[in-house]
């Protein structure tokens, strides 16, 4: 058996570390075009950070060391540059020249490409990349040559976030500029809204819906010029603005594209041609939702590989499942984490009902409790569909539950009656996926009706706002306009006041987090009032708000 390997680092060496454990008497050839074969390329922003201290860290393996524990025949500096299928070989560019190399099976896991639209001055050199080693190195000599007071960076997807907070703590002043109206487009806009505050407090010049249409190199460095109209004077700029499949190689060769042009596999990796296998960056996913794309992200990778070995080399596999889209991203002292789909995958395909909770990551009691912001989506029969968290240490530990539990096919049911750990510094005795299972139960099942942030303009024109907090939460602070302010404890005494405010109007209720304003919601009901509560309290309120304000702009 002779098995050639096309690309290293996640799914690549994942496939061959693979195929060795299977079969020790496989030929196994690995071939990568750049100079490193095993790298944590998602360690990059640490290095430039310093919190990675020693560059040598962020090389995992190197040919000598795959030779020598698993005798894996690596050659790096090594591009193919053809498949000739029919005769079952590749083409190589090495640094002994033009060859040829034979295959019984040919896996295929090149990555990905990062994306450079046509802005006139994104060739320049004081322009940067952070996708490896090489573009890394090129990065951090630019910055000690240039001695740069002020960093810009293109992109607020994960690499960008990550270099943009790796560069304040280095010193710098940062502009991130981002082409949509939010940073991490995944996630929901209210939860950006929390990333968009951590990132004004900590200076960040953040420049949001707007494209960088032309760089102009100066003495000094370079002048962005934004599609607003206004410019970013820099001294250097890096540019993370999204990847694509690098596909290329199996266009030529005829192998099966989808539009978006990542390789087309089955469920175990095969490719149109059945001796030639796909993984990682380059392919199509089946997601949870349904929906069919690639996706950039070291795990799904690595399990690609490792099936993809398993199937080359005859070995059983289990059913693969969907891919949940499961990530995080940690922006200064803010971690923001989803699973499963959103409700921009959600809308118009799938019926659904969003629920958020907010709470602390343990015992409220307990000194130090920060405050986590979850949402989560549910079928109408109360199935999870997916689930987002904003907030310090914790709130990957939720989105990991929830990851499971999406997996699982879970419920609200199911999620509320979940034993997660307690113990007052570490967790609370009703845990916030409890909270999410409880209260998407009572608006699905139990006739508690809720409403949106994005109903605010039509709910302040045709409906009652009642508010239930106490005084002391309202006074000089966020309050919705025209709203009627009626504290929890004073409601019984107070329904008729109530009843003549709305005048047939149907009445909305929110409170601060969503608990008050849904034990108000249950009153109102035994009175016979029409009512629906905001599933999430002015706290969400004020996210949704921010969002609505920046659209107005």
């Amino acid at each position: 058996m002779k098995l050639v390997v096309v690309g290293g680092v996640a799914a690549g060496m994942s496939a061959a570390a693979r195929a060795r454990r299977l079969d020790e008497k496989a030929e196994i050839i690995v071939f990568e075009a750049g100079p490193y074969v095993s790298f944590a390329n998602c360690g990059l922003p640490y290095h430039v950070g310093k919190e990675i201290a020693e560059r040598d860290s962020l090389l995992l393996h190197t040919p000598q060391t795959l030779k020598s524990r698993a005798n894996l025949d690596v050659r790096v500096n090594s591009t193919v540059t053809k498949i000739n299928r029919a005769e079952k070989t590749v083409s190589v560019s090495g640094p002994d020249g033009e060859y040829t190399e034979s295959y019984d099976k040919l896996i295929l896991a090149p990555g990905a490409d990062a994306v450079l639209p046509p802005v006139p001055g994104l060739e320049l050199p004081v322009v940067h990349g952070l996708r490896t080693i090489p573009q890394m190195d090129a990065f951090l000599a630019d910055l000690a040559e240039r001695k740069p007071t002020h960093v810009t960076v293109l992109g607020a997807g994960f690499i960008g976030l990550e270099a943009v907070e790796a560069l304040v703590h280095q010193g710098y002043t940062v502009t991130l500029v981002e082409a949509a109206p939010q940073v991490m487009p995944l996630l929901e806009p209210d939860l950006a809204v929390v990333l968009h505050r951590e990132l004004r407090e900590h200076g960040v010049d953040l420049r949001l819906g707007v494209l960088a249409q032309r760089v102009e190199e100066t003495a000094n460095g370079a002048i962005v010029h934004l599609s607003d109209g206004s410019t970013v004077e820099t001294g250097l700029i890096l540019a993370s603005l999204g990847v694509r499949p690098r596909s290329e190689l199996a266009k030529e060769a005829g192998l099966e594209l989808s539009e978006r042009g990542a390789v087309i596999v089955d469920d175990n990796q095969v490719t149109s041609d059945p001796d030639i296998l796909a993984a990682g960056d380059v392919v199509q996913v089946r997601f949870h939702d349904g929906r069919l794309a690639p996706i950039f992200l070291a795990g799904p990778a690595n399990r690609q590989g490792r099936r993809a070995a398993d199937q080359a080399l005859g070995h059983a596999t289990i059913e693969q499942k969907p891919v949940l889209g499961t990530a995080v991203v940690r922006v200064f002292d803010v971690v923001a984490a989803v699973t499963g789909a959103n409700s921009r995958a959600l809308e118009g395909n799938t019926e659904y009902t969003t629920v958020r909770v907010h709470g602390s990551q343990h015992a409220g009691y307990y000194p130090g409790a920060k405050q986590i912001h979850l949402t989560g989506f549910f079928s109408p029969d109360g199935h999870l569909l997916g689930a987002q968290a904003v907030g310090p240490d914790g709130a990957d530990k939720r989105i990991d539950v929830l990851a499971t539990a999406l997996r699982a096919g879970m419920t609200a049911d199911d999620l509320a009656e979940l034993e997660l750990c307690y113990s007052p510094p570490i967790g609370s005795a009703k845990d916030l996926v409890n909270m999410l299972g409880f209260t998407a139960g009572n608006i699905l099942f139990d006739n508690c009706p809720t409403w949106d942030w994005k109903d605010i303009p039509t709910v302040i024109e045709t409906d009652l706002v009642l508010d239930v907090r106490n005084h002391a939460e309202v006074d000089g602070k966020f309050k919705l306009p025209e709203s009627l302010l009626i504290p929890l404890p004073e409601l019984r005494d107070r329904i008729e006041e109530v009843r003549t405010a709305a005048a047939g109007r149907r009445v909305s209720v929110h409170c601060q987090s969503g608990l008050r304003s849904y034990l108000a919601q249950r009153i109102l009901q035994a009175h016979g009032i029409d009512c629906q509560n905001f599933s999430g309290g002015a706290i969400s309120l004020q996210f949704g708000l921010e969002v609505l304000n920046a659209q107005k702009k």
